[in-house]
């Protein structure tokens, strides 16, 4: 297994932890990790690598080692916290950005909003969101005027055990072992004994709903080479409940692109990163070269 280091970076009002692997003087790769999710979440991919990369991973701001915000989450902090990183690792060139999930939205928003500042852009699973409908609105922002009077809350597990048992629940292709790796990254112990989860509960109550028009206008802007990556067993295809019509979905979303290729990782999901990491390694180290 390769061995990650970090270091904390200011990122405007926000103090981020990020991880690095590999050697500083190698190609640089920013990764850019999904909800609820962690840095430490690519190890296997990065295990994976056959070439030498800087990868460098934040923490994005409310989850893992870096700091919560005080008033809420809005997507375009988040767009701030990626570009404070660019400029501070690299100021002076175009970057290779991947991106999971959430982290595929962040990134690929930033691609179409700084054209000139990507020149790879990788988006596992990032592929926008299921549609929001203006009717939503209503319950969204009911539930989080309620949050405001009794805050979310994030349940805690017994031990470290318990903690793989969820993550296998959530994700039946993840193996113990990784799981096993996962669970110390993604969970702390409190002065309980307890293991809880490293993320801010304000990112459950969320008042905004997202646009996918407004995601696809930033994206028909990007002028980077794109790879789209999809798991066999998509998240947009278990939320539509059709995998063939969410694929269909994807490629007229990604038709927004000028440059974009699609590629499907078969025994996959939306953790793919966790499910077939050789493949995702494969994928990426082919379209950057």
């Amino acid at each position: 297994m390769k061995v990650s280091r970090t270091e904390f970076v200011d990122a405007h009002d926000m103090r981020l932890c990020v991880r690095h692997w590999g050697d500083r003087d190698a190609p640089k790769l920013f990764m850019v990790h999904g909800w609820m999710d962690i840095s430490a979440s690519f190890q296997f991919v990065v295990d994976a690598f056959e070439k030498e990369w800087h990868v460098i991973a934040p923490d994005m701001r409310g989850f893992g080692h870096s700091d919560w915000a005080q008033g809420g989450y809005w997507f375009p902090d988040y767009l701030a916290d990626l570009e404070a990183l660019l400029d501070h690792y690299s100021p002076d060139e175009p970057v290779r950005l991947l991106g999971h999930s959430l982290g595929g939205n962040i990134t690929s928003v930033y691609a179409g909003i700084r054209p000139s500042r990507v020149a790879h852009l990788i988006s596992l699973e990032g592929y926008g969101i299921v549609e929001n409908r203006p009717e939503m609105a209503p319950e969204r922002l009911e539930r989080w005027l309620d949050s405001r009077k009794e805050p979310e809350r994030l349940r805690a597990y017994p031990d470290k055990e318990a903690v793989i048992a969820r993550l296998r629940k959530n994700n039946p292709r993840l193996t113990y072992e990784r799981a096993f790796f996962l669970a110390d990254y993604w969970t702390e112990v409190n002065d309980r004994g307890e293991r809880i989860v490293m993320a801010d509960p304000k990112h459950k109550s969320l008042p905004v709903l997202s646009r996918l028009d407004e995601i696809l206008a930033c994206w028909s802007r990007i002028e980077a080479r794109v790879l789209f990556v999809e798991g066999q067993h998509s998240l947009l295809g278990i939320r539509m409940k059709d995998q063939a019509r969410a694929q269909e979905e994807i490629r007229r979303r990604a038709s927004y692109i000028r440059d974009v290729r699609i590629a499907l990782v078969e025994g996959a999901g939306h953790m793919l990163q966790h499910d077939q990491p050789e493949s995702v390694a494969r994928l990426i180290e082919d379209f950057l070269v």
